[in-house]
């Protein structure tokens, strides 16, 4: 989509370049921030540029061996800039799926830049680990956000911003039910994710609170959402119309299937035909979403299994379509009964 050239300016005239495989955002002004990054991770005082990256396999291999740390003081390097200013986020995510949004009100602006990719990694906080780390582990950032304010924050405001805008990409998540590759829940981001937020050192105005009641605050979480939102789309191709279908919901729940079809009293292929044509009905969708939701209620000891499965065969009663009333009795009786 972009070749080693200028793709966006802020208000501010930071520079955002796409070089091939990488995002790079030079700033005009002095920036101080908040980065998940192992280069110049943590808070700092005086940020000069970040960059996202694409991993190749050979840079996959690279690092297979060597310090993480290392190789980006190396591509900071490659991209001539100072790596003493600088902190960086890499991922197995495309750059030219970036997503670019900006929020603005009065003389407050926020621009949210993010890459995103979630089929593989999705998880939410509190599923099981996928591993633990005993002398240096990497793993590849899946969801990177890079959020730029155009006023003058502390630390703790910083901080507090870092946290809104993490709630942000749970948010989106929520929002297109992406669901955990560890758990029947629904995602609250992956186990790689990486974001950096910036906010502008010369600027007079001094903003103290980020929080979700405040203004800044709000213009934060709904330039991450979309921003999170367009990138999942481009990058997975889930959206909204992808994830109203009634396969897809189910799709959340891990059991053994086939024990589903071994069982089945008719053909099968005619019952797959069914199904994919019944699937993204609006009214199949409605109902398997209130059966499914009544078995997280079950699961999060919020109501009573007995309850829930009562109110469960009710509600399947209403489906009209064959197939999705005989997946939804299976998903009834395996979970509920």
């Amino acid at each position: 989509m972009y070749s080693n050239r200028l793709i966006f300016k802020t208000s501010l005239d930071d520079r955002v370049y796409y070089l091939k495989d990488t995002i790079l955002v030079n700033f005009k002004h002095n920036r101080n921030g908040v980065s998940s990054s192992v280069l110049n991770g943590g808070a700092c005082d005086l940020y000069k540029s970040v960059f996202n990256q694409h991993l190749s396999q050979d840079r996959i291999d690279y690092l297979e061996n060597h310090d993480v740390c290392e190789y980006l003081i190396n591509e900071c390097r490659s991209l001539e800039i100072d790596s003493n200013y600088s902190t960086a986020l890499i991922t197995l995510a495309k750059m030219e799926n970036l997503s670019i949004v900006t929020k603005s009100f009065k003389n407050v602006e926020v621009t949210a830049i993010s890459t995103a990719g979630v089929r593989t990694n999705a998880s939410k906080a509190g599923d099981p680990a996928s591993y633990w780390q005993e002398n240096g582990e990497f793993h590849f950032g899946t969801i990177n956000i890079i959020v730029l304010v155009n006023v003058n924050l502390s630390k703790s405001t910083l901080m507090e911003a870092f946290m809104t805008a993490t709630e942000a990409k749970a948010v989106a998540l929520n929002n297109l039910r992406i669901p955990s590759q560890y758990s029947n829940g629904y995602a609250t981001g992956t186990g790689t994710d990486g974001l950096c937020i910036f906010s502008n050192l010369d600027s007079e105005d001094e903003i103290t609170n980020a929080g979700k009641h405040s203004k800044l605050g709000e213009l934060i979480g709904k330039a991450v959402i979309e921003s999170v939102t367009k990138a999942i789309g481009k990058q997975v191709w889930i959206t909204n119309k992808s994830q109203s279908n009634a396969l897809v919901r189910l799709n959340r729940f891990e059991l053994d299937i086939n024990d589903f079809y071994n069982d089945l009293d008719h053909d099968k292929h005619e019952f797959i035909c069914q199904l994919q044509k019944d699937m993204g009905n609006q009214d199949n969708v409605a109902i398997t979403t209130s059966i499914l939701n009544l078995i997280d209620e079950v699961e999060n000891n919020l109501i009573k299994k007995e309850d829930a499965y009562e109110l469960a065969c009710e509600i399947k009663e209403k489906c009209r379509s064959y197939p999705i009333k005989t997946l939804l009795d299976y998903w009834i009786n395996y979970f509920l009964h």
